[in-house]
């Protein structure tokens, strides 16, 4: 397929003055505030946030995660937290505006779409509640994992198809080559459309693009206005030709089945508008996923060996590219009303640029956000594919897609690697991103099925639907030293000498421990990525996990691990922190401690042990916070009075907890006037003891994608009924202790009974750990 008619109307984005600097007096924003330098610059359209969307904004994520950009017109969101909260509240935050063209359209343009009767309006991704939901419900069936599953062979067939095209040749463009051609077919398959004119098709998908999300001159507003016509008259024809006869398989003839139930839900103009629509969202956004992530994966060529070697870490790995290097930059929403956004007031009738690839590269939220893990324990966290009730209904096909291809690749050319020197040019535009070209090259000669052509029967499961935990990674054990009485620091290193993931203070890992899994607080320094470091208490009441650490475990075994994972993070933002810790509780926070030393914070810490002797790390925080520390020993008669220290609340303090439960009890009891986001807990003790089917009542659970109820009795957990209801959700602790489990929650109060959330987030009750935790009433419903 050649490139002249993407090329005739790919826009005038190269010709935008560069990102950096002030080219103009940056005046006020809209709500009167000052507009920053770097906001002023800021420019979707220029080649720097089209190669590294993530990069360019770094500066906004450090220091200025909401701002005004009047080069666009639109507060741009690019912090984690807030975009993802700006998805959840579509009320708030109204899609409406989702499809909106970028550039306002000329006369000439304008009349030429008029000639064709262009008449796009309303589609699943531009449509506020109650309507969308309704329709949503209504056409969601296509794309249960059950139906998903039918369309498998024809993926594996067409990849496999466009491989053998290229095996023997040695070098290929993969975009021209597969990476556009097998996700519009796949998508054409499953809307039911005939496979017309595929060049013709990937014309029209360019101009709709272009002219949506673009910045055309207004002479090629007249070209994308002639294509994006064509492309509407078609998808007319085709559904007016589906009509006739919509008994045969696909999305749009399952749609024209469902109208005459349903006439006000399913209209002719909605049909017309979801024909068009979805011939680009379904392959589009696939395909330019495929290429970010065959990129990415090979420009970190140990990565790519490792999932060449074991290729059971695709699933991850798709999550993982899709997170670092994912095909959606940015979206667009609305305010309905004043609101506010982190601290920054918002007006009504705002419009919102929040972009999903900076809040995918947010510190905050993921370790080391710029390093490709693909055993990144959080990498499905991602918002590539939106978040909350608009969130892809694709996104499984779009996985499934991706595994597949990389399955293939990494079976029949593992020794593929990009030309060098090549430059990447992408479609200039605010939402959508990959590589126009992707030259590889290889050495057929090296093509393992030469020599091995039993792989050719390889045939490796897809994941559809949520992604399993990532698999662990093996850890041998370097030391075993003697911290405390009853306390032991052990050392663990990568048994295959690579350095270890990023973490950040209040991490945890798990090990597998003699077919058992237990968490521990990382407690080395978090620079040191070569080795990690943990500290673990001898329990006379142990279950398993100290028993075997003190009494079975030697130096040179080799552990299995998963992790870091932080559900306990050190908060930068704070003015000042207490650090309060009982125990072997001081493993998470001595990190916490020296991080706040290291960035000049005002902080405090109180140990509290039962002597010195039994107390970990005292020389290292003599040491390191001699000033700032005080020490509590309960056999010498001293001891923490939490109500007095903590009487009086502190603006901007921050108060970090980890030790028994009597103790976080007391703390929980000496802080009910202080804010709600004030205290943060870290629990090693399990809240499941209280679980008693006899005090529980039973409930409904309902899935707001599929309109599905779930009954939950009173004497199962929400992720029992889930799973036996053939939801798949992640768990691991099972206790209420890891947050693995946790499903954003869209309607109705939760009975919080897990050690995870903060007061602040258990107030705000949009999400919930299935294992432990319940509804307060008679149903709540899962944005599931």
């Amino acid at each position: 397929m050649g490139s002249e008619p993407v090329a005739a109307i790919r826009g005038s984005g190269d010709a935008a003055p560069a990102a950096t600097g002030c080219p103009f007096h940056p005046g006020v924003d809209p709500s009167g505030r000052p507009i920053s330098a770097n906001a002023a610059a800021f420019d979707p359209f220029h080649e720097t946030f089209q190669e590294d969307p993530a990069g360019s904004l770094r500066w906004s994520r450090d220091g200025e995660p909401v701002f005004y950009s009047p080069r666009l017109g639109y507060w741009v969101v690019t912090r984690y937290e807030d975009v993802k909260a700006v998805f959840r509240d579509n009320i708030t935050f109204s899609p409406s505006i989702a499809l909106e063209k970028v550039t306002p359209v000329c006369d000439e343009a304008t009349a030429v779409l008029e000639r064709y009767g262009y008449a796009m309006r309303r589609t699943l991704v531009n449509e506020d509640e109650p309507v969308h939901m309704r329709r949503r419900r209504a056409l969601m069936e296509p794309f249960t994992p059950a139906q998903l599953a039918h369309h498998e062979p024809l993926v594996r067939r067409l990849v496999r198809e466009h491989v053998d095209r290229i095996i023997d040749t040695g070098k290929a463009d993969l975009v021209e080559e597969m990476l556009y051609d097998v996700p519009l077919t796949v998508a054409l398959h499953f809307l039911g459309v005939p496979e017309d004119d595929m060049a013709m098709l990937r014309k029209y998908s360019v101009a709709h693009v272009v002219n949506t999300w673009g910045r055309p001159t207004q002479e090629e507003q007249v070209a994308v206005a002639e294509s994006v016509g064509r492309f509407w008259r078609f998808a007319g024809e085709v559904l007016d030709r589906m009509r006739q006869d919509p008994s045969g398989p696909g999305w749009m003839p399952y749609a024209i089945r469902l109208q005459p139930q349903m006439p006000d839900v399913i209209t002719d103009s909605y049909l017309h508008s979801i024909m068009m629509a979805g011939i680009v969202a379904a392959h589009e956004t696939t395909a330019n996923a495929a290429a970010n992530a065959i990129r990415l994966l090979l420009e970190n060529r140990p990565v790519w060996e490792e999932i060449c070697a074991d290729q059971r870490l695709i699933p991850n790995a798709v999550e993982e590219c899709l997170r670092h290097s994912g095909s959606v930059k940015a979206w667009r929403r609305i305010a309905t009303t004043d609101t506010k956004i982190g601290d920054v007031e918002i007006p009504k009738g705002a419009k919102l640029l929040i972009v999903t690839s900076s809040a995918n590269h947010d510190e905050r939220r993921f370790d080391g956000p710029d390093e490709v893990d693909v055993r990144r324990e959080n990498a499905g966290d991602h918002l590539t594919f939106g978040y909350g009730a608009h969130q892809c209904m694709g996104k499984n096909l779009a996985r499934m897609e991706l595994q597949i291809i990389l399955q293939e690749l990494t079976t029949r050319l593992p020794h593929m690697e990009l030309v060098p020197g090549q430059r990447f040019s992408y479609l200039p535009n605010i939402s959508f991103r990959g590589p126009e070209h992707l030259w590889v090259q290889w050495d057929p000669a090296r093509n393992p099925e030469r020599t091995n052509p039993e792989i050719l029967r390889r045939r490796l499961p897809v994941q559809i639907g949520s992604a399993r935990r990532p698999l662990p990674r093996s850890v041998t054990v370097l030391a075993i030293e003697p911290e405390a009485e009853g306390i032991v620091r052990i050392t663990l290193a990568d048994a295959h000498g690579k350095p270890l993931p990023a973490w950040s203070p209040g991490a945890h890992v798990d090990l597998e421990l003699g077919g058992l899994t237990r968490q521990y607080s990382l407690c080395g320094d978090p620079d040191d990525r070569s080795t990690y470091q943990i500290a673990v208490l001898k329990d006379p009441d142990s279950r398993g996990g100290s028993r075997y650490v003190h009494e079975r475990l030697a130096v040179g075994d080799v552990l299995l691990m998963r992790g870091p994972r932080n559900n306990f993070p050190l908060d930068p933002g704070a003015r000042r922190y207490v650090f309060i810790a009982g125990g072997i509780g001081i493993t998470p926070i001595i990190t916490m401690a020296d991080r706040a030393r290291r960035r000049g914070a005002d902080y405090h810490i109180h140990y509290c042990g039962r002597s010195a002797a039994a107390m970990a790390f005292l020389g290292r925080l003599r040491r390191d916070h001699g000033d700032r520390l005080t020490l509590y020993r309960s056999a010498e008669g001293t001891r923490l009075d939490i109500a007095r220290l903590l009487a009086e609340p502190q603006e901007g303090t921050q108060i970090y907890v980890c030790g028994p439960q009597r103790m976080l009890d007391a703390v929980a009891e000496a802080t009910r006037h202080w804010p709600d986001d004030a205290v943060r807990v870290e629990s090693f003790v399990s809240a499941l003891d209280r679980f008693d089917p006899a005090k529980n009542h039973a409930f409904d659970v309902r899935l707001a994608d599929s309109g599905r109820v779930i009954r939950v009795p009173a004497d199962q957990t929400v992720l029992g009924a889930l799973r036996a209801a053939g939801i798949d959700v992640l768990s691991d602790c099972e206790e209420g202790l890891c947050g693995t489990c946790e499903v954003p929650v869209a309607e109705g109060e939760v009975d919080h009974r897990d050690m995870v959330l903060t007061k602040a987030e258990r107030a705000q009750h949009s999400s919930m750990m299935t294992c432990c935790s319940r509804a307060r009433g008679g149903s709540i419903t899962l944005r599931l």
